[in-house]
């Protein structure tokens, strides 16, 4: 019997490049993202566009000057979002004499990089709605995962907590688009939690020869979400990456304090820990030099975040 010809990710696809060369594997996986995409299982799976709304955001906090009015602007031009603004302004996580009214006001309690990350989630949350009980919680999770992961990245000399941000709401983003548009995705990924013998990409790959980790990074790219974050989206299975000084280090970074947030995001929603995190979350604690001790205080230090998440 043939084996089964599935996408390839993680640390193999570049097994062929010598040790004793550079760090070049970055742009080696964004070479293998282009590749899945014309895979013959994937070509048929539709990406939703980058919606127009995130492209605008993009837009504005790229600027070399930050045009509020325009921020104001975007954030109104939906009725919904403008709510979800105001209601997290309002919310105890602000503990406000008087609450916010205006979408203005909000913008001003929050500040820029929360109100960039709140409307980020929203608009990904509503450009990726799948209606299936199997994802109830998921967005209400990826974004606390967000938000644990751009607090460790606070933690860390020299990195971007806005990376930790994007990576943690898009880790899993593959999900829905899968469910959406593949037959007998849900079933799969009901079957992959229960089973015990493979990981849950093996499984996925067995049923549909593609995984959310290679969908999640495709969506990235064409996103146009920093090109780490989908690197980091690929690998965030393969922890063989964490030693391997191929990869970029803020990649290796992303991919440890990923399952880190994802530890602390599972405790607070009363989940058992996960069987990737029994048998390598020493190793990424210890790559990032966080103590039992430091986890122990995330967990009571982001209570109040996670539970200020929009339901």
């Amino acid at each position: 019997m043939q084996p089964i010809e599935t996408v390839s990710k993680g640390v193999s696809m570049s097994a062929s490049v010598s040790a004793r060369q550079p760090a070049v594997t970055s742009h080696l996986i964004d070479q293998d993202i282009q590749k899945a995409r014309a895979h013959p299982s994937v070509r048929a799976i539709v990406i939703p566009p980058c919606p127009e709304s995130l492209v605008r955001l993009q837009e504005i906090i790229a600027a070399s000057e930050l045009d509020s009015a325009a921020m104001e602007q975007l954030a109104s031009s939906d009725v919904a979002m403008a709510a979800a603004l105001i209601r997290t302004a309002n919310s105890p996580l602000y503990a406000l004499a008087q609450p916010v009214q205006t979408v203005g006001m909000a913008l001003t309690v929050l500040g820029l990089q929360p109100s960039v990350e709140l409307l980020s989630a929203f608009i990904t949350r509503n450009a990726l709605h799948v209606r299936t009980p199997l994802l109830e919680h998921f967005w209400e999770s990826s974004q606390r995962k967000a938000i644990a992961c751009e607090h460790i990245g606070r933690q860390l000399y020299s990195f971007d907590p806005g990376l930790g941000y994007s990576f943690g709401l898009f880790c899993h983003v593959g999900m829905p688009v899968l469910v959406k548009a593949v037959r007998g995705y849900a079933g799969t990924v009901t079957e992959a939690l229960a089973r015990k013998d493979r990981t849950f990409t093996q499984t996925e790959n067995a049923s549909h020869r593609t995984d959310h980790a290679v969908m999640g990074a495709i969506v990235a790219r064409t996103w146009h979400l920093p090109p780490e974050v989908a690197q980091a989206i690929w690998l965030h299975h393969d922890f063989a990456c964490l030693n391997d000084e191929r990869f970029d280090a803020t990649v290796r970074h992303l991919v440890a304090l990923g399952l880190l947030a994802e530890f602390l995001v599972n405790h607070h929603e009363n989940l058992s820990p996960t069987r990737e995190w029994q048998q390598h979350g020493q190793a990424c604690m210890e790559h990032l030099h966080v103590t039992q001790d430091e986890l122990d205080h995330w967990i009571d230090e982001l209570y109040a975040a996670f539970e200020g998440v929009m339901q």
